[in-house]
């Protein structure tokens, strides 16, 4: 398993949150988001999704993300 931390840009609610979180555990990832901080800890098999995808599904939900 893979676990990186990504910079969250844009999260300006607890909804944000819910929306990227579900965005993340669409894409076969976990993710846990820490609003506090801007980041999100994900957690994903690097066999089954690559990190870029992890970063697309999330840009699609209108934040910016940096890994």
């Amino acid at each position: 398993m893979t676990e990186p931390t990504v910079q969250v840009q844009g999260m300006t609610c607890r909804s944000c949150v819910a929306r990227i979180e579900s965005s993340i555990n669409e894409i076969r990832a976990e993710g846990h988001v820490n609003f506090e901080q801007g980041t999100i800890e994900v957690r994903f098999d690097a066999d089954k999704v690559q990190i870029f995808e992890i970063e697309e599904a999330i840009r699609k939900k209108g934040y910016n993300v940096q890994v």
